[in-house]
């Protein structure tokens, strides 16, 4: 348990944040999985839309959206090219 009082607060802040943010996480692992396992123009929209939000919110870093998106235009490139 934290001690300082500013400590404290940081936990209170942490805890509220963490509520916050999950969902939205939650979601974008969701749809990125999801496209992964059925790879369509409606799925990879899709995922894009919730990596978006999630920059949005600094969730994920914006050179880590980058990546996610190239990977999965990748692996609908590929289903395309099939």
């Amino acid at each position: 348990m934290p001690i300082l009082s500013s400590a404290k607060k940081a936990l209170r802040q942490t805890k509220r944040k963490t509520l916050i943010n999950r969902p939205v996480k939650s979601h974008a692992k969701t749809t990125i999985d999801l496209m992964r396992l059925t790879p369509s123009l409606e799925n990879l929209s899709k995922a894009f839309s919730a990596i978006d939000r999630g920059v949005k919110r600094h969730i994920f870093h914006k050179n880590k959206a980058a990546r996610l998106k190239s990977q999965l235009s990748k692996v609908l490139a590929a289903v395309a090219k099939k």
